[in-house]
């Protein structure tokens, strides 16, 4: 089969197309014929050796997948590592038929970005109608979706994009107000839209935008981190959290594929309502052949595009 292959750790640059032996599913697992693989930032962190789990080379990046079974099923699906390929083993629990009246590039922004968005909002940060929450890059994956899933909720959404025109799509998108993400004055800007401390904020920039952004949260708030896009790492005032009582807590989508208790097929069965409903809208960045991932990386690297990413391995 046709794969991405990283060899080494680098610029996208090191997302090179090989032939490769398929993969040989391993108990529990089933072979896919991928028809599309999401692009997420998590991949810029493995290919720059920052993710979250350890790396071995070579490796076949890739986290979500839409293809088809050996009996024919439509099919999304979560995997750990190697979906920018022509097929990917996915395990029986990771992987969800897609109903008809979502299309698979709909689904491909389901399993990584949805369920992350999904449960960001209301396993972790418990949001609910009335409260206002934080979303920043509302105009990303994982943002855009946010965006719409806390508006559905009754929540007022404080969005936060760096251009003029992805704010203009968060406001679309169902956001109360869209303010300028530059860490410069950020808290100020969220106070203002607000009209006060937010209940709520995620984050998933790092560095100061994460100190910026736990200021504006108020008392007995919640800030949920997610990411360091930024590539900085923050030390949270602990002062600051004593003064508030406010909670912070970490989210790693990953750590839900084996817990039974918060079963990812029942968010699923919710985001697949929505969309198929047409209360969800899935905002594409764009399609790319399996060849080029490394120009989607490069899109994704500059922050100018909006919403999903994914690689056709048919193209």
């Amino acid at each position: 089969m046709r794969a991405i292959v990283m060899r080494e750790f680098g610029g996208p640059e090191v997302l090179r197309l090989e032939d490769v032996p398929d993969p040989a599913p391993a108990r529990g697992h089933i072979l896919l014929d991928v028809r599309l693989a999401g692009v997420n930032y998590a991949d810029v962190h493995v290919r720059g050796n920052t993710y979250l789990a350890p790396v071995e080379l070579p490796y076949i990046p890739g986290n979500e997948v839409v293809g088809t079974t050996a009996d024919g099923r439509r099919v999304v699906a979560l995997t750990q590592g190697g979906g920018y390929a022509e097929k990917a083993a996915v395990h029986r629990r990771l992987h969800w038929e897609i109903p008809d009246e979502v299309t698979d590039e709909q689904a491909v922004s389901l399993a990584l970005q949805g369920n992350s968005a999904y449960h960001l909002l209301f396993t972790v940060a418990q949001i609910v109608k009335g409260q206002t929450v934080v979303i920043p890059a509302a105009a990303g994956g994982v943002g855009s979706l946010a965006v719409q899933l806390a508006h559905r909720a009754g929540a007022r959404v404080i969005a936060l994009a760096g251009t003029d025109e992805k704010r203009r799509l968060a406001l679309e998108l169902g956001a109360a107000a869209a303010v300028d993400s530059a860490e410069d004055g950020l808290t100020e800007r969220i106070l203002e839209a607000a009209g006060g401390p937010v209940h709520a904020a995620l984050e998933m920039t790092g560095g100061e935008t994460l100190r910026q952004t736990l200021q504006a949260v108020g008392p007995r708030g919640r800030l949920v981190v997610y990411g360091f896009a930024g590539g900085r790492l923050a030390d949270v005032p602990v002062h600051q959290l004593l003064q508030k009582s406010v909670t912070v807590a970490g989210f790693w989508l990953p750590h839900l594929y084996t817990d039974r208790t918060l079963p990812l097929a029942a968010s699923m069965r919710q985001l697949f309502d929505a969309v198929g409903n047409g209360t969800l809208r899935i905002v594409t960045g764009g399609t790319y052949p399996l060849a080029d991932a490394a120009k989607a990386h490069h899109v994704l690297n500059s922050r100018t595009g909006t919403g999903k990413f994914s690689l056709d391995t048919s193209a």
